[in-house]
Formats: C-alpha cells, sequence, structure tokens
C-alpha cells in the first residue's frame, strides 16, 4: 500500500448556495486581501479550502451564523464536530483552526471601521494535542541501492535517474521537475565533488513566485544513473532540455508533479514499504551526518535559514551518534569532514 491522505469530501455545491451570503462576501474580501499581500496562489486556495468547510458547519450545525458573531462555543463545536464526525486528525483541526484565526486577525485589523468591537477568540480556546498521522518512512543506504538496481535491471532508466537525483540533492518533488539537463555539464561541477546548479531554481516559499535558490547535487551516487537516462534519451531522440519527460500526444513534453507522484508507486512496490520524495530529503540528511560534515555545511546545502532544520531531518538514532564517538578503550576522535570527502 502506498502512503495515503484519507480526504474527507465535506463541501457541495447544492449546500453552498445556502450558505449565508454574507459569509461568502467576508471570504471574497479576504481572498482579495490575500492576493495583496503576495500570497502564493497555492496558500490562498488552502485557505479558501479550509473556510468553506467552517462555513459548511456553519449551515449545518450552527444556524448559518455570521462568521463575525461566533463565540467560544461555537468554536469549540466546530473543533468537536470536525474530529467527532468529519474524523479529522489532530493535525487538521489545528490547520482549520488556524485558518479561521487569520480570518478573524483580517477582520480585526483591516475590517475594524466595520466592526471595531470585534476580536480575534480562536487562539483562547485550546487545540487538541499535535499527532502524528503517518508512520515515517526512514531508508537505508541498502534499500536505496536496491531501488537503483532494480530500475538499471529493468531499464528504467528515467526512474533511476529521479530516485538519485532527489536522495543526492534531497530537493522537493516540485523541484525535480525544474531541473534541466544542461545543468549538469562538466562546468557546472565543483571540485569534482558536486553540482551547483547555474541558476537558482523555484522553491517552496511565500509569495506567488516562491523563493529561488542555487541547488547542489553530488556527483557520487547520482553521475552513473544520469549517464544512463542520457544514454536513453538518445535512442529515443529526446532533445529537450527538460531532464524528466513524458510521452503525451505523440510528443515529449516536461514531466509533471503528477508524472512524478505516478512513480512513487513503482518505488513503493521496490521497497515494499511507503515512499515519498521527501523520505529522501530525511535520508540524505541522515547520511551527511553520519559522516561527520558540520551542520553549517549541510544547512548551506540545503539552502536553510537556521541549523535548526536539520534535526527535523536526522533520522540518526542516538545509539547511532554515540557509537562514532564512544569505543571500548573510550572516546574516539573524529575528524571533520567536507561534502568533497562524501
Amino acid at each position: 500500500m502506498g502512503r495515503k491522505t484519507v480526504y474527507n469530501r465535506i463541501f457541495n455545491e447544492k449546500e453552498w448556495e445556502q450558505v449565508n451570503p454574507k459569509n461568502k462576501q467576508l471570504l471574497m474580501e479576504w481572498k482579495t486581501y490575500l492576493m495583496s499581500t503576495d500570497k502564493s496562489n497555492g496558500t490562498i486556495k488552502q485557505y479558501e479550502n479550509d473556510m468553506r468547510i467552517l462555513l459548511i458547519f456553519l449551515l449545518r450545525m450552527a444556524q448559518n451564523k455570521f462568521v463575525i458573531d461566533l463565540n467560544k462555543r461555537d468554536i469549540i463545536s466546530f473543533q468537536g464536530y470536525s474530529m467527532n464526525e468529519w474524523k479529522h486528525s489532530s493535525n487538521r483541526v489545528r490547520r482549520l483552526k488556524s485558518c479561521l484565526s487569520s480570518l478573524c486577525n483580517y477582520v480585526e485589523n483591516i475590517m475594524d471601521d466595520l466592526y471595531p468591537d470585534f476580536r480575534n477568540i480562536v487562539n483562547k480556546i485550546e487545540s487538541p494535542t499535535k499527532k502524528p498521522v503517518r508512520e515515517k518512512t526512514v531508508l537505508t543506504n541498502e534499500q536505496v541501492q536496491h531501488v537503483l538496481q532494480t530500475l538499471v535491471e529493468t531499464k528504467q532508466y528515467q526512474k533511476a535517474c529521479v530516485f538519485a537525483l532527489a536522495a543526492n540533492s534531497g530537493a522537493r518533488l516540485s523541484e525535480l521537475c525544474r531541473f534541466k539537463v544542461s545543468f549538469f555539464k562538466e562546468e557546472h561541477l565543483v571540485n569534482g565533488a558536486y553540482y551547483k546548479t547555474p541558476s537558482k531554481i523555484r522553491i517552496k516559499g511565500r509569495g506567488r513566485e516562491g523563493s529561488s535558490k542555487y541547488k547542489y547535487i553530488l556527483k557520487a551516487g547520482f553521475k552513473e544513473y544520469f549517464d544512463l537516462w542520457m544514454e536513453e534519451r538518445e535512442r529515443l531522440g529526446i532533445d529537450t532540455d527538460e531532464l524528466f519527460v513524458t510521452r503525451r500526444n505523440e510528443q515529449w513534453v516536461p514531466a509533471t508533479d503528477g508524472t512524478l507522484q505516478s512513480w512513487k508507486t513503482k518505488f513503493t512496490k521496490i521497497l515494499e514499504t511507503d515512499f515519498y520524495f521527501h523520505s529522501l530529503r530525511h535520508y540524505l540528511t541522515t547520511k551527511l551526518r553520519a559522516n561527520n560534515i558540520p551542520d553549517k555545511i549541510i544547512k548551506d546545502f540545503f539552502g536553510w535559514e537556521s541549523i535548526d532544520m536539520i534535526e527535523i531531518y536526522d533520522d540518526n538514532e542516538a545509539e547511532d551518534d554515540f557509537a562514532k564517538f564512544f569505543t571500548a578503550g573510550g572516546i574516539k576522535k573524529v575528524e571533520k569532514k567536507t561534502i568533497d570527502d562524501i
């Protein structure tokens, strides 16, 4: 079984037609405000979907009450209904409340001329304890090599290339689709150890355009699978600079997030455990730390703002770290490494 998220289909057009018009108007004005503050389209869409769930609840269970008139009991009722009737996870409920709180902040700070006495009370209600809803997949070197070997043996060179790229760059799924063939010319190889993209790649970040950063890719562990894919591309007559492609209407077109999502099923089958591209981000962080790469180097490699991110992605157990420094004879002397040594 693949790693899945269960989505509750709460919203429907028939009920939406009955939603309080004042709530619809408030949602529309809030969306306009979010666009004016350069929120990304994805963020705005997520907020809209979350607010629609709240407004459907108000229609069903709170006499179609105007959001401005919500009291603490209404918020508690919504929180309980969401968990018990809609079976939302604690994390989902916390996100819905966060969305409502953001809307209330907008009303309090921007619409104070219309509602001078309004105050955001959402955060006065205790949220359910945050709990993991998925079991994390921790990949070993042996598992990663098994996937790559299996893909090569079955001549699935493009899938091997994308898997190797993710394992040696830590790039997110959406970022993988933005890599170009030309990124991996010899002139972009640094110290013979890693590639640095010649231009910045758009990454996850605030704003409609997101943020952009240079990406780094370890040569060892990636280059041989890149070369196999390049040979296959030549045989197939693919001449686009997009690294990953798919066949559509007898033409090769750039692969999309959906294309890579479909490949996850293959990786899951080979691993016999849930696979998601983010697990390779964890894998690479863990690998770099296990090789005693300094935290500052790891932070800069991924382009993180803080070394605190390393603790989130490092899957090493405490005992694994102890073993690097302690022996039966006492304390080991451990030399720091650089990326070039990996």
